[in-house]
């Protein structure tokens, strides 16, 4: 007679090989929206704010009077101040290694004392590393301020300086549970950096956070906590479905405006920098943000230059 163990070991071994085991591999992970890349990435914003126009400083929706006409935008900044919601304007590109995320943030006027005009539309780019995580690793943040870009990297970031040289640090800040990138614009001219830690240049200004239920208008010219709302380029009755309406754009890719400098203010698939390079034309830091990367830093480690997806290319 066999040994009780026997017994058990024999009838799993026929057990086994009479029947099909079936593995359930564990589910791939979704690829996150647009929408939920943009809003886990999109800064904590500081927005520097002048006590003699308020209202000239705080972010809006390009149709913030109700209508699309932007060379109205300047005049009716006096008349339609409940519609100065919070509003960054974003969009995606994606490469085989990477996700490129534009985050432009509009006012009525750029009215800085010398070449004041009516609309501006200025911001930044983040590199974010397709890392094997849900939503990556950012690496690198550029951004537009007047006609140049300035870069930055986190701190312990791997990037060095390339044809450009890195102009200081990406600092992280906490928002709903996760480290966003922060940055910084000026009072009148709006042009955007890096936001440093310190405090407003004047004592006052306005701390502008993402929110997934909208945006809101400030509560004074220095209020700490405005929610500000995402919407997309590409989004159907957007900015990119606009680029060829004469109400809106004077010229490709400048915003209509009759008031100060003429049609002066860039839209994100126009933003230049004009000492970079040759190769560098007006709107590659969005239409071909892997190249302008690719050149703007070293030591960037698996980088391609080959995009999954390009809106602005389509």
């Amino acid at each position: 007679m066999k040994p009780r163990r026997s017994l058990i070991v024999s009838a799993l071994c026929s057990l086994l090989l009479g029947t099909t085991l079936q593995v359930t591999a564990a589910p791939a992970q979704a690829a996150p929206t647009d929408a939920d890349l943009a809003y886990r990435w999109a800064p904590i914003h500081y927005q520097d704010s002048a006590a003699s126009n308020y209202p000239g400083d705080y972010l809006a929706p390009v149709n913030y009077d109700g209508d699309w006409n932007t060379r109205n935008n300047w005049e009716n900044l006096d008349y339609y101040r409940s519609g100065l919601i919070g509003t960054a304007y974003y969009s995606v590109v994606e490469s085989t290694t990477h996700w490129f995320i534009s985050y432009g943030f509009f006012h009525a006027r750029d009215w800085k004392t010398f070449f004041p005009h009516e609309n501006d539309m200025e911001g930044l780019l983040l590199t974010v590393r397709k890392d094997g995580s849900e939503y990556g690793a950012v690496e690198a943040m550029v951004t537009l301020a007047h006609d140049n870009f300035y870069s930055y990297v986190p701190s312990g970031g791997a990037y060095r300086d390339g044809r450009e040289n890195i102009d200081g640090t990406l600092l992280l800040q906490g928002h709903d549970g996760a480290a966003h990138p922060t940055s910084f614009q000026e009072a009148k001219g709006h042009g955007c950096y890096n936001w440093d830690g310190s405090s407003f240049p004047g004592g006052d200004g306005l701390v502008y956070y993402p929110s997934r239920s909208g945006g809101a208008v400030p509560r004074s010219g220095n209020d700490r906590a405005v929610p500000y709302q995402l919407v997309d380029v590409f989004a159907p009755g957007s900015l990119w479905g606009r680029r060829s309406d004469s109400q809106t754009f004077g010229s490709w890719g400048r915003f209509a405006g009759d008031t100060g400098q003429t049609d002066a203010a860039r839209a994100p698939w126009y933003w230049d920098d004009t000492t970079d390079g040759s190769d560098l034309q007006a709107g590659v830091i969005n239409t071909d943000p892997a190249y302008l990367i690719s050149v703007y830093f070293s030591n960037i480690g698996a980088f391609s230059l080959s995009y999954v997806r390009n809106p602005y290319r389509t």
